[in-house]
């Protein structure tokens, strides 16, 4: 868990903005896609379906190989060796999502800021790679907490880092696990590009995200209607 100093507080309004990494901050489908299928094909398994990368690309890579070997005895030498390979060819895959940067500069300073992942040991990498992490007060990913998303861990340690409460926060995500995570902890949950989950609000393009937040900042209800959580 990586972390700098937050925001100026306001009442009763979003105080803090936690986006995911993987289809958010960055489009990895490819990379994510490269990356397990090398590990495959090191063990002579066939490449990833769409059903299966889609799954991998929200879960940890603890998750997702046990998944992708799932009844077959090799997944501890699978484990052991996707710690051996070069990220270097893979990472050159990444790209930033439109407008990201741009959208980061204005929160900055105006929201507190904060990520909830479900990577691992490339998220440091990644973040200095693209010069991203000055934008940032907080990085959980999912080494930093004993359950990884959909539990609302992640988000609950980002709160409690803030002293904020749920309803002072939004997360930002693409994915069922990103949706099923936010609805768990109770925060609004803005859907990134994704018009099949079921969210407060929906986000085409960054350039929407900070006149979503004013909005939001002066509305009496938060909680869209579309949108119910048990």
């Amino acid at each position: 868990m990586t972390s700098t100093h937050g925001s100026v507080r306001r009442n009763g309004s979003i105080e803090a903005v936690i986006f995911d990494c993987d289809g958010v901050l960055v489009d990895s489908r490819a990379a994510n896609a490269a990356f397990y299928n090398q590990i495959l094909a090191h063990f002579n398994k066939e490449p990833l379906t769409e059903a299966q990368l889609t799954y991998v690309h929200s879960q940890t890579v603890y998750e997702s190989l046990a998944y992708l070997f799932q009844g077959d005895s090799r997944l501890p030498e699978a484990e052991r060796f996707w710690r051996t390979m070069d990220y270097g060819p893979i990472n050159k895959m990444l790209t930033l999502q439109p407008g990201l940067v741009d959208c980061l500069q204005d929160l900055h300073g105006r929201f507190k800021t904060a990520i909830a992942t479900n990577r691992t040991t490339t998220m440091g990498g990644l973040l200095r790679r693209f010069g991203l992490e000055r934008y940032f007060d907080l990085v959980v990913t999912s080494l930093d907490v004993r359950n990884p998303k959909p539990h609302p861990e992640a988000i609950q340690k980002i709160l409690s880092f803030f002293g904020l409460n749920s309803r002072e926060a939004c997360y930002i995500g693409d994915s069922v696990v990103d949706e099923e995570t936010a609805g768990r902890a109770g925060v609004l949950f803005i859907a990134y590009r994704n018009g099949d989950l079921r969210a407060d609000h929906h986000l085409s393009d960054f350039v929407e995200l900070i006149p979503l937040l004013e909005r939001l900042s002066h509305s009496p209800t938060r909680r869209s209607a579309h949108r119910e959580r048990s």
